[in-house]
């Protein structure tokens, strides 16, 4: 009897500091699973954000990239003619921007059949929803002008990024500012015309 008093009981002595090593190793694994959450949901919002300002990058891109304009003729002033029927006259274009974002108009050309716009050079910024007055060179030829084939206006322009676009819009002749503004001198070739006709 007194030899089983003598024997260790290994398994008794080891299931003991598990058993108190247990809550240690559960709140440690909780405090592990809380940092891996933790990590993940910083890594969701920091990776969301990240999304965002490409996002909103690449939308402030395209807005500044983004060009529309309206044009129309605005009005006339000096003419001078020769006797071939064709006038030569100064006049402005009104060019409304209508993109989100500030434009500077560099040059402006349009020709057709009857019809030549230049610009005099001088450049324009323009405003989302301003309006410039660009001033041109018309080169009319009184019996082709005013037709009913609209003129195409080719713009280039600086847009807010720094780049160089080129954009056109179709404007009416017949019946506009421009159209009224030659029509005495038009008048006036075609009767110094008629006059030599009849020498």
């Amino acid at each position: 009897m007194s030899a089983e008093h003598h024997v260790i009981d290994l398994v008794e002595t080891d299931r003991q500091p598990a058993d108190r090593a247990a809550p240690a190793r559960r709140a440690a694994s909780r405090t592990w699973n809380v940092r891996l959450v933790a990590a993940f949901a910083v890594g969701i919002v920091l990776g969301g954000a990240g999304v965002g300002v490409l996002r909103s990058s690449r939308e402030e891109r395209q807005r500044n990239a983004t060009v529309s304009l309206v044009a129309f003729p605005a009005s006339t002033s000096s003419s001078s003619g020769g006797d071939t029927e064709v006038v030569q006259m100064d006049g402005q274009l009104a060019v409304i921007n209508a993109g989100p974002a500030p434009v500077t108009v560099k040059s402006v050309s349009g020709q057709r059949p009857g019809v030549q716009v230049q610009d005099t050079g001088h450049t324009r910024l323009v405003r989302p929803g301003g309006t410039a007055w660009i001033s041109v060179e018309l080169r009319i030829e009184c019996a082709l002008a005013f037709g009913s084939e609209p003129l195409s206006i080719r713009f280039s322009v600086e847009t807010a990024d720094r780049q160089v676009r080129e954009v056109s819009y179709s404007v009416a002749v017949a019946g506009s500012a421009w159209h009224q503004g030659a029509e005495r001198p038009c008048a006036s070739l075609a009767e110094m015309a008629r006059r030599q006709g009849q020498r």
